[in-house]
């Protein structure tokens, strides 16, 4: 008997019991619809961070102090470690291979106050560089140059949170006088908003002064709380942070790895262990997801059973006018593969409507890959051939006699 009368006589087995092979293909439906969901989340996820972090600025390298002495088991905090200067940073300018830019850092936490308003935030002493380092971009005004840096100028660029809740009649910020607790700064820059970050801070909620005004006019410090670098491409962050390493590590004397008085980050790092999580997440929602497909599976096994045992005499018959073992086989196995397939397809759709029902009602970043829905068409498919071998199989070992006999 050819393929396509075997497809015929399967889809008219199937026909007889419309409401039995949806029910079947249930199971197999919302396996692959949450196989879908759960990887385009996943995936969602995973782009989300990355683009964040690229945003932040994704080959930044961060050097912070380290207490490497530490007291009964308590470190002190890196604002209270003397371990970084300014002869750090120059020679990490100047010597450091495979960095773009650099920038100290020192920060100090207080009011800002403008009229009768006024907001707790921190204001961060950096160089010019810190905007290319950062990716930040001026929205009005302009950035603070190396001269304000030089002569200790009391001016800053604030982010959008600060405007917002100094300013609320929505009166232009650039030039005016803000106060951190007692120090007057003049705003002379306001920079685009960013929004938040994966980790959910606030972007936006951010004041930039030249660092040698917060060192001496705010905290009266000689030392850096920070150096943060980039390096000329994302490729090169390893080679860089080897580099500023070596360079620290002579400058401090310091030959040990473990006594280093300094701790490098780089972005590739925070990148790395983000999306790692994000995919063992992922992986985790896929193998829940995939119990169903697996249930959907024992139903077509099921049910394949049950139509066999209903259909012993119609197998007897077709066996004693001819049929072969073969035969019957392939038209059992044809009428579970059917059962998987177009359940896989209808749940490939149902898997695309509530991938962006969850990015339109719920906000989730989705991102579905042309590779998860083939893989669930696959497996739905391999689904289909393996839990109906058997029942398959058992049928077309019948005996034709007893079958014709069978009550």
């Amino acid at each position: 008997m050819n393929l396509s009368n075997l497809f015929r006589i399967a889809w008219r087995a199937l026909n007889k019991n419309k409401m039995r092979a949806f029910l079947t293909m249930l199971g197999i439906i919302i396996g692959v619809a949450s196989v879908i969901a759960m990887l385009a989340i996943g995936e969602g996820s995973k782009r989300s961070i990355e683009k964040q972090i690229s945003e932040m600025g994704a080959n930044m390298i961060m050097i912070m102090p380290y207490d490497n002495k530490a007291v009964g088991g308590v470190r002190m905090s890196a604002s209270n470690v003397q371990t970084l200067k300014i002869s750090d940073y120059q020679d990490i300018c100047n010597k450091a291979k495979y960095v773009g830019a650099a920038s100290p850092y020192v920060s100090s936490g207080g009011q800002f106050i403008y009229q009768n308003k006024n907001y707790p935030a921190s204001i961060s002493g950096v160089s010019p560089s810190y905007l290319e380092i950062r990716q930040l971009k001026i929205k009005s005004g302009y950035m603070f140059t190396d001269s304000d840096v030089k002569r200790y100028n009391k001016v800053c660029v604030i982010g959008k949170t600060i405007a917002d809740n100094l300013f609320t009649n929505g009166e232009n910020p650039v030039g005016k006088i803000i106060r951190f607790n007692s120090i007057p700064f003049q705003i002379i820059g306001v920079l685009e908003s960013k929004g938040y970050n994966s980790m959910g801070m606030d972007q936006d909620e951010i004041v930039l002064a030249p660092y040698t005004a917060v060192q001496k006019r705010i905290l009266a410090i000689d030392y850096l709380h920070g150096v943060f670098c980039s390096a000329e491409t994302e490729d090169l962050a390893p080679k860089a942070v080897e580099s500023i390493t070596q360079i620290l590590a002579k400058n401090h004397n310091i030959s040990n790895p473990d006594d280093y008085d300094f701790e490098i980050r780089s972005q590739e790092e925070l990148s790395s262990m983000l999306t790692s999580t994000s995919d063992m997440m992922t992986i985790l929602l896929a193998c829940v997801a995939g119990i169903s497909l697996l249930v959907g599976g024992i139903g077509i096994m099921n049910i394949m059973y049950v139509s066999v045992t209903e259909r012993i005499k119609e197998i007897g018959l077709r066996m004693s006018v001819g049929a072969r073992e073969r035969d019957i086989l392939v038209q059992f196995l044809i009428e579970s593969v059917l059962i998987s397939i177009t359940g896989g397809l209808i749940g490939v759709i149902f898997g695309f409507l509530s991938s962006y029902g969850v990015k339109l009602f719920a906000g989730w970043p989705v991102f579905i890959e042309a590779g998860s829905v083939v893989l669930s068409f696959v497996v739905c498919s391999a689904i289909g051939i393996f839990f109906g071998w058997y029942p398959a199989r058992k049928a077309a070992g019948l005996d034709p006699i007893e079958a014709l006999r069978y009550e």
